[in-house]
């Protein structure tokens, strides 16, 4: 590759300056938020590719894509420009770059005394460069002694990524190493640095395959670097400054689009298995699901249909009913909805080369077109070759949504579960229509499967206006969490997935993607054990997303009951989850409304600990459920770090207090998962529930564990009817807490605003066992052990 080396000013309007580089290349450097530019570098003045389908500041992309340099969305401040000899000094009052001779940017930000402090460089040498001959761009940065790594997005391994190469190119990496292997199925090329008093966010707006190496590599002839280099497309970056990691995630969500806020049945626990979808009387085995919940008295909310409902002998074929297996979709989603459960059916962006409909779909000119003939390209697929649906095609988008409107949900599927859609076509300059405008496959891979899944949601969103839609995809790229749930993929059961799964989820959320879990017992492979069975599940329900699902390759099937023995401590995990589920719907409407993590790594709440950047298996479940799994065998004890918070923490079982910033050693029967909860906070719970039902749960409880000494601590519940768009005229109900606490009494206020009124109308409030105090709601002294609050009688805000 050629480097960038010398720049002159072109010029500069309110919003943006502009470089002429080496005489042919333009440098633009926006300034989008006091503490967010953009660099952007045009390849002999123009874009590779003018469009961007991950950058959502204000509301969702149009279907053909943002414009590149559209500016919708931004707040836009003043900034001030400088020459300062051979420098260029452009400023907001939060951040600064100095664009020094040869091209290198070095950025500070103001700290909190109004100093100017580096907040990271590019390297003094070789920082940009292009190849001189086509594709291929690299982007070059010092690498600082201080530096934290972590995001990316879905990646395997340790959460903190120093010292690693990494690559983004989705695949599917059925049975992965989930500590070692890589790439996996998503694309989020999203960098969080952070040091003792700032944090950054570097986000590279560029789709096709790429690499980012954070010190794996050494050069002599440079200072320590770090490396992002992509196949082909343009450098396109937006860096942003925040004191805190959390800050930098949030920030990240405004920029890439809100958090889907999904149903409430979809935190329940999901069925699913390959086994009963490829059996050859799938139906009736199907419609036992639903027996078997209630014979051993596990709650459920949906289940997930496996490709195997589509199959012509051994092959899997989209939009295809096998009425052999399955004679009657109807009467079967009927069933499961008499029984409180929904239905998600698993659908693929590809047709086999066989497929019924292959012929009629390829003579519209809907599949991604061959780079060298007039004719659908081909790839591998499955077990055999087939094309891939071009969703850059509004004929494609058409046909997709007609299909699984007809063939799902006229016949009861409530959802759709969009699977195997990496995109896996390697002819790089395959041609996608583009909406008018064609593209390489290579420049856009990861968007097929985002406009994949917006398309499902749109379908879902006609057939059903008046309910939120829920969606599950497994590849992607930063903007998904737009549109779906996700998860980790196809896992291999051991241990080691167990633990490194942890550090996946926490990977994502950092990186945006909040709704997120694990096929929970282990998709592929040997089938887990009892022990590695119940430890798997007591995780998993800690997760926004729990399901279990398997493709044994004894063709068992992981089911809640599989182990007799060990089913008490699994339906008390489940229920324990359902029990939880108040304080995960919330946790759900933050993620929503508040761009707030759900899954959190310790020192997201905690960066004032220097312990809790140490790697370790323990996380938090919202700012106030410490989640200490055990992930190793023959273990009854679990050792952790109580993360320094100043308050303490009870223990959620025995609702002993700890003081903070201590090594505890818990209790960890097979039947207890060890969990803390944050002194000061107070958890809404449920009684037990068959399945999620607005009008059924009709009690509810405010777990209170006051803080030690003086102090003042709130919460808020949110509740509405569990499905419906009514949040956004105000039916719903926002109930927030504040709790005084001193050495003689513990107060409690509510305040209320919406118009949402639950099915219980009293909340009964609780203190830990044991505690001394006396309890005042609104005032009044109440009995600890039977206090409650009038739902009606609570002031509006």
């Amino acid at each position: 590759m050629k480097t960038l080396k010398n720049w002159s000013l072109a010029g500069s309007d309110a919003h943006h300056v502009a470089l002429t580089v080496d005489g042919k290349h333009t440098l633009c450097l926006y300034v989008l938020e006091s503490g967010m530019f953009r660099v952007a570098i045009k390849r002999q003045g123009a874009y590779t590719l003018d469009r961007t389908w991950s950058i959502a500041p204000q509301s969702d992309v149009p279907w053909e894509g943002r414009q590149r340099d559209s500016l919708a969305g931004f707040s836009l401040p003043g900034f001030t420009l400088e020459e300062e000899g051979s420098t260029l000094v452009i400023a907001t009052d939060k951040l600064r770059v100095i664009v020094h001779q040869p091209l290198a940017l070095e950025w500070q930000y103001c700290d909190g005394a109004g100093a100017w402090q580096l907040l990271t460089c590019d390297r003094p040498t070789s920082a940009y460069q292009l190849n001189a001959h086509g594709d291929g761009v690299a982007h070059y940065q010092r690498r600082m002694p201080d530096d934290r790594y972590y995001g990316l997005g879905e990646k395997s391994g340790d959460l903190q990524r120093n010292g690693q190469r990494y690559e983004m190119r989705n695949l599917d990496a059925m049975g992965y190493n989930a500590s070692s292997t890589d790439p996996l199925y998503k694309h989020v090329p999203f960098t969080i640095t952070r040091r003792d008093n700032v944090s950054f966010g570097l986000y590279y707006d560029n789709l096709s395959s790429s690499w980012f190496d954070l010190g794996n590599e050494l050069d002599n002839y440079h200072q320590p670097y770090r490396r992002w280099q992509a196949e082909s497309g343009d450098i396109d970056y937006y860096l942003f400054v925040a004191d805190k990691v959390l800050d930098v995630t949030k920030a990240f969500v405004r920029l890439t689009g809100k958090t889907l806020f999904g149903p409430k049945w979809s935190l329940g626990y999901s069925g699913s298995t390959m086994h009963y979808t490829d059996a050859p009387d799938a139906q009736n085995q199907l419609m036992n699901f639903i027996h078997l919940c209630e014979e051993h008295d596990i709650p459920c909310d949906s289940f997930q249909l496996s490709s195997g409902y589509t199959s012509i002998n051994n092959k899997r074929y989209v939009f295809n009913w096998n009425y052999d297996k399955v004679p009657q979709p109807e009467v079967m989603s009927q069933a499961f909805h008499d029984a409180g459960l929904r239905l998600a059916a698993n659908i693929k962006p590809c047709l086999l080369q066989d497929h019924p409909r292959y012929n009629e779909v390829a003579e519209q000119g809907l599949f991604i077109r061959d780079s060298e003939a007039d004719a659908p390209e081909r790839s591998v697929f499955w077990d055999d070759e087939g094309s891939h649906l071009d969703f850059t095609h509004p004929g494609a988008v058409a046909w997709w949504q007609e299909n699984v409107t007809k063939q799902l949900l006229e016949k009861g599927i409530d959802s759709t579960w969009n699977d195997n859609n990496e995109y896996e076509v390697w002819d790089g300059e395959a041609r996608c229509h583009g909406f008018g405008t064609p593209i390489a496959i290579k420049h856009i891979r990861p968007v097929m499967p985002l406009l994949m899944m917006r398309a499902s949601m749109e379908a879902q969103q006609r057939f059903a206006p008046e309910k939120r839609p829920f969606l599950i995809s497994r590849s992607g790229c930063a903007g998904m969490q737009r549109y779906v749930q996700t998860w980790s993929g196809d896992n291999r059961t051991n241990w080691t997935t167990l633990r490194y799964n942890i550090r996946m989820g926490l990977g994502m959320s950092l990186s945006g993607l909040y709704n997120v879990g694990h096929d929970v017992g282990g998709f592929s492979g040997d089938k887990p054990d009892a022990e590695l069975f119940v430890r798997w599940i007591q995780n998993g329900v800690m997760h926004p997303r729990f399901t279990i699902h398997s493709w044994n390759d004894d063709r068992t099937v992981n089911e809640p009951w599989m182990y007799p023995a060990a089913t008490p401590a699994i339906r008390a995990a489940i229920a324990l989850r359902y029990r939880l589920l108040p304080y995960l719907y919330t946790l759900l409407w933050q993620a929503h409304a508040d761009d707030e993590p759900m899954l959190r790594p310790t020192f997201l709440d905690h960066e004032q600990d220097a312990q809790t950047f140490a790697e370790c298996d323990e996380f938090m479940l919202g700012r106030d459920l410490l989640v200490a799994s055990v992930v190793e065998p023959g273990q009854r004890t679990r050792r952790l770090w109580l993360p320094d918070n100043q308050t303490g923490w009870y223990d959620f079982a025995s609702q002993r207090w700890y003081s903070a910033g201590q090594w505890v050693t818990l209790d960890a029967p097979l039947e207890t998962q060890p969990m803390l909860v944050r002194a000061g906070a107070g958890l809404p719970l449920s009684e037990r529930l068959r399945h999620v039902d607005a009008n059924a749960d009709d009690c509810r409880t405010l777990q209170l564990f006051p803080l030690q000494g003086k102090g003042v601590t709130n919460g808020m519940l949110f509740e509405d009817d569990g499905e419906s768009w009514g949040y956004q005229q105000g039916n719903a109900l926002w109930l927030n807490w504040e709790m005084r606490s001193d050495a003689q009494s513990i107060h409690v206020t509510f305040t209320r605003k919406g118009t949402f009124q639950p099915a219980w109308q009293r909340l009964k409030v609780t203190l830990p066992v044991g505690e001394q105090r006396k309890l005042l709601i609104e005032g009044v002294e109440v009995n600890s052990a039977q206090a409650e609050v009038v739902l009606a009688q609570i002031a509006s805000a």
